[in-house]
């Protein structure tokens, strides 16, 4: 069943008489199908209507999707029914506490990116719903994340309690990577590569830039620039602007945009790549692509904030440089683009390390092992208060 449908709480939010509709039409603008044609293209709101939107799901049964608070904890306790519940992330969490007036179920919230949303709000919208999140706290009873870096930043940013927040480390579905190193191939041109979201925050005008400069080296001549990654309505602008510099420096010939991959796509993408780079000016909580391209045998040059310190100093993957230092992260390419034995060396160790310790497997019984003792620490408690 699909709660808090798309088109649903964009409904709700706007016209008061959709917060009042009967089940059946509201299983009706929830059909699969109908919200697949509806958001094939990404429907612009203004900054004004997300304000308010974020303020009034984050409410709760006091927001303008209570019907679809109160229809998705009906469903849990009286039909699903599970022993314990993994929300997302805290931004979609307000209706565990309508679930906690109805029952024990033990709830885990994970934490992985939801300031880069938050940020994005007004500061006074930013405000109000810092201050719904908080109330949100009460009926939580465990919260993840995956690096010890974010667990630091997001506690601070939200007035979290650090030690409610478990590490789960990221894991990787290995199923389709190769596990033996890649030939060489010595006419192949060297390329960087950037996969991810095309936003100011992953970086990759920082990315541009440096490419630029590389190119004015005559031993970078053959250098080569790939890129994919989602590009959203409101970043189109933004991406157009890379593009044009690009162009402008007369590397229009040098510089390949992919758009969005399939897996099978994704996979064969980084292995044409002699190394990949995603200089984000955000802290990045994940960084899911790092444990990508170190599978499929390809080192990465990161700037040393958020996940990727961590990550590297556990699979010895590729080479970190200061953030904010421009200088030292084209210093940083411009060695491993001329010392191919030394990237070779790191996509080797990274790709080794990543099937040892990052397996998809491994963060299941990660997080596992965090839910079994929340679900024991709330039947014990259950049990307490019972007696």
């Amino acid at each position: 069943q699909i709660f808090f449908g798309g088109i649903n709480v964009w409904l709700q939010q706007k016209i008061p008489l959709f917060r009042w509709l009967p089940q059946f039409a509201d299983r009706f603008l929830d059909n699969p199908g109908l919200i697949r044609r509806v958001t094939r293209r990404a429907i612009e709101t203004d900054a004004r209507f997300l304000d308010q939107m974020a303020v009034s799901m984050l409410r709760g049964t006091a927001g303008n999707q209570r019907k679809e608070v109160r229809r998705l904890v009906r469903w849990i306790v009286r039909e699903a029914r599970p022993d314990a519940i993994v929300v997302s992330n805290i931004l979609i969490a307000a209706f565990v506490l309508e679930l906690k007036r109805q029952s024990s179920i033990p709830v885990a919230v994970m934490l992985q990116g939801d300031d880069v949303f938050l940020h994005q709000l007004s500061p006074p919208a930013r405000a109000t719903c810092l201050e719904e999140i908080r109330k949100i706290f009460a009926g939580v009873d465990l919260f993840v994340t995956h690096s010890t870096d974010y667990r630091q930043y997001i506690s601070g940013f939200l007035g979290l309690d650090p030690a409610r927040i478990s590490i789960s480390p990221l894991g990787l579905n290995l199923a389709d990577y190769r596990r033996e190193p890649l030939a060489e191939n010595p006419t192949a041109a060297p390329t960087i590569g950037y996969l991810a979201r095309l936003a100011p925050e992953k970086g990759l005008h920082r990315l541009v830039d440096a490419f630029i400069e590389l190119k004015k080296q005559p031993r970078h001549a053959a250098l080569k620039l790939r890129v994919a990654g989602w590009l959203s309505p409101e970043n189109i602008d933004y991406a157009n602007q890379q593009w044009q510099r690009l162009r402008a420096a007369g590397l229009g010939e040098h510089f390949e945009y992919a758009g969005v991959l399939e897996r099978e796509a994704k996979l064969e993408f980084l292995r044409g790549l002699t190394l990949l780079s995603v200089p984000a000016v955000q802290r990045e909580p994940k960084g899911l692509f790092v444990l990508e391209s170190l599978a499929s045998g390809v080192p990465v040059v990161l700037p040393d904030h958020g996940a990727f310190p961590e990550i590297l100093a556990e699979t010895g993957g590729g080479a970190l440089f200061a953030n904010d230092n421009h200088d030292d992260f084209v210093r940083r390419l411009d060695e491993l683009l001329l010392d191919s034995g030394r990237t070779r060396a790191l996509g080797m160790s990274g790709r080794e390390r990543v099937f040892a310790l990052r397996t998809v497997e491994r963060a299941a019984a990660s997080l596992n092992t965090h839910l079994v003792a929340m679900v024991d620490s709330a039947n014990t408690s259950n049990s307490s208060g019972n007696s």
